[in-house]
């Protein structure tokens, strides 16, 4: 396996929610600098300190980051996503013919 392409997978993260696992890691994990890895990540400070500080009340209450969630698109402000780990399911609203 070429190494160059596989580190730039995880050093330069182009989606969204694998760029922000990967700068969490680097905080929770690495003890990296905040300053340091929202330049890295091209966070402004104050996104990477909420983004921070939501992984730890969600890992408290015991909520999986959504880069866990089956869709990848749950959202975890939802109380009934605490409750069964799920994000809710929606209505479709019906089309209308005109």
């Amino acid at each position: 396996m070429d190494g160059s392409h596989a580190r730039q997978f995880f050093l330069e993260p182009s989606q969204t929610f694998q760029r922000q696992y990967e700068a969490l890691r680097a905080i929770c994990v690495d003890d990296e600098p905040l300053d340091q890895v929202a330049r890295r990540f091209g966070y402004k400070l104050s996104t990477l300190r909420s983004l921070a500080s939501r992984l730890r009340a969600d890992c408290r209450r015991g909520v999986a980051p959504p880069f866990f969630s089956p869709t990848g698109v749950a959202d975890l402000s939802d109380p009934r996503q605490a409750k069964n780990g799920r994000a809710p399911k929606f209505r479709t609203p019906p089309i209308v013919a005109n």
